[in-house]
């Protein structure tokens, strides 16, 4: 019985000192990982344009003001979704190109939903801008096959032209 106990004991010592050398090369291997990406991460972390995309919005100005002699046209395009035709919120309607297509475009033309070209596929977009911008245009107001007038948004037809404009920019 003693010889059984004495084998016990082994097995569990040589068990212990195994399990606790794998434990310390793990360890090791973490404090290793850890040390390289604090070198390489930030530079990734302070470049992700996701990040940046949401700094710039946080450091917008909140308003802006018409200088007496420069062109202010700008100041009317922001203006002008203030008041939108049917009657939705001034909030809902986008500023910019990129954030109409998140809103709503990006629901079909980021998956290819109903044969929706994707957003960034230069084959599937090729055929669609050599038939010109107009047309283009024409087809996200009134809406064409599948996809509905505006996309289903009631946006005034600026804001559906950036969108335009936004997703051929991504095959260009």
């Amino acid at each position: 019985m003693a010889s059984t106990e004495t084998s016990d004991t082994q097995f569990f010592n040589l068990f212990s000192l195994v399990l606790g050398i794998l434990i310390a090369v793990a360890i090791m291997l973490f404090v290793t990982a850890r040390l390289i990406g604090a070198h390489t991460q930030g530079e990734y972390v302070e470049s992700d344009p996701l990040r940046v995309h949401t700094l710039e919005q946080n450091i917008a100005p909140f308003s802006r003001e018409a200088v007496a002699g420069q062109d202010n046209s700008a100041l009317t395009a922001a203006a002008a979704p203030a008041a939108p035709a049917g009657g939705g919120s001034a909030a809902a309607v986008p500023t910019t190109g990129q954030a109409a297509f998140q809103a709503v475009c990006s629901a079909c033309h980021g998956a290819g939903i109903n044969g929706a070209p994707k957003a960034g596929d230069k084959a599937a977009w090729a055929a669609r801008i050599a038939q010109g911008k107009d047309v283009l245009y024409q087809h996200a107001i009134n809406g064409i096959r599948a996809m509905p007038a505006r996309g289903g948004s009631t946006w005034p037809d600026a804001t559906v032209r950036m969108a335009v404009d936004y997703m051929v920019s991504l095959v260009k």
